[in-house]
């Protein structure tokens, strides 16, 4: 049997230095051994974006880019998409099993009792400008969970950290249709306990005068199966940001909106808004190949394809484009899907985008999605958020519960000036 380890020979001194492999990777702090002399700190690894540097184990979300693989614990995420319900996921995701019939009804019905906030939320958002961004509206009353429930504090406490849970996936609906309806000047709309969970959501965002609002059954399950499209996706952005805080053994309101914030970049959860101002540029179906010849020669970019992850055809997208047919008999064809799927079409047979692994992600179709149910681009990062709460918390207390997990302090490869001596103002050149 070969030994699970790596042979390096430093050319500088001539040593050679073995080390362990665990997992297909290396320890980075065995690195710190290979020094060129005694006042050598020790090898650093190099690596901007963290593109090949694994900075937890987790047991939470598989992912194989390359054969276009995505599972929850080990589920398939079309299995889920297509049986489960996001209530369920979440209790997956945050638990590592699926719940029995008792667990998950005891988790419906804790989830729904913790959907109102207290009313000094509404003068809070009172705060801010009548036009701010939902977004940035549900970052910073998510911030403020915490002072509203100073228990949250008590992170080692396993009772404390389910109330803060069943509480942030609880609110996080009815914090972001008080954002929009703060956002569009509309009072705000209790939440109603006979709904479910997306059920009630489209309630808090769209009920007017109606004694109750019933939504569509059909576009309840198409964001119900959204959101569990969305509820995680490995060590990403987000992710990354809710673990660096959650070290600094933060409460967990502080840290997903934390990771809401780095959520709201366009690079990050803001993609799919990005693909339908793409496709609104194009126009219409005859000016696709002229925008894709732009785009080979570097003169556009090609929003919604291609994926750090997956270099295949995202399994999230393959979902969503099945689901998009089934919303679009109820709303309307929303315009922007022919030229949509011309892209798709002719982007898919040129050997430009093949070649390279340019395949549609789940940024390319949710939008369009997104914009036929009614909600306007700025709610976009919104919608991604509530699901992805799920993920952040499921990942918050794997961070805890984790003994190898330090506070996060990356080192840095230092390239500034060497020491010099201070020189007062009128000395200086």
């Amino acid at each position: 049997m070969p030994k699970e380890s790596l042979t390096i020979t430093d050319n500088r001194t001539g040593k050679q230095y073995e080390l362990p492999v665990s997992n297909g990777a290396i320890r980075a702090m065995d690195l710190r051994q290979i020094k060129s002399g005694p006042d050598d700190f020790g090898l650093l690894a190099y690596d901007p974006g963290f593109f090949n540097t694994a900075a937890c184990n987790s047991k939470i979300t598989y992912i194989d880019g390359d054969k276009g693989i995505l599972e929850y614990r080990g589920y398939p995420i079309e299995q889920l998409a297509e049986r489960s319900t996001f209530l369920e996921v979440a209790w997956l995701l945050i638990n590592g099993e699926l719940p029995n019939k008792k667990q998950l009804d005891a988790w419906v019905t804790d989830v729904t009792m913790h959907t109102m906030v207290h009313e000094n939320i509404k003068k809070f958002l009172e705060g801010f400008r009548y036009d701010a961004h939902p977004m940035g509206i549900l970052a910073g009353t998510v911030s403020a969970l915490s002072t509203f429930y100073p228990d949250a504090a008590d992170i080692f406490n396993s009772r404390s950290r389910e109330i803060q849970i069943c509480r942030l996936i609880a609110k996080m609906p009815t914090l972001s249709a008080m954002s929009y309806r703060h956002s569009v000047g509309m009072p705000y709309a209790l939440p109603d306990n006979q709904l479910s969970y997306t059920e009630n959501f489209l309630n808090m965002l769209w009920k007017v005068t109606e004694v109750t609002y019933k939504p569509n059954p059909i576009l309840a399950k198409a964001l119900d199966m959204l959101f569990i499209l969305h509820a995680d996706h490995e060590q990403n952005c987000s992710t990354t940001a809710m673990r660096c805080v959650g070290s600094s053994q933060v409460d967990p309101f502080s840290a997903v909106a934390a990771a809401a914030v780095a959520l709201h970049g366009p690079l990050h959860g803001g993609a799919n808004e990005a693909v339908l101002k793409m496709l609104a540029q194009i126009g219409s179906k005859e000016n696709v190949p002229a925008f894709i010849k732009e785009v080979k020669s570097g003169k556009d970019l090609l929003m919604g394809f291609g994926h750090r992850v997956y270099k295949n055809y995202d399994p999230r997208a393959t979902i969503i484009k099945r689901m998009a047919e089934q919303v679009f008999d109820v709303t309307g064809r929303n315009p922007l899907l022919d030229i949509a799927l011309e892209l798709e079409r002719i982007a898919l047979q040129d050997d430009y985008f093949v070649s390279r692994k340019l395949y549609p992600n789940v940024d390319f179709y949710s939008g369009l999605i997104y914009q036929a149910m009614g909600f306007p681009p700025s709610m976009f990062t919104v919608l991604f958020a509530i699901p992805r709460t799920a993920g952040w918390v499921a990942q918050w207390l794997e961070l805890l519960e984790d003994k190898e997990q330090k506070i996060a302090r990356p080192r840095q490869i230092y390239l500034g000036p060497k020491r010099r001596d201070y020189v007062p103002a009128e000395r200086r050149a």
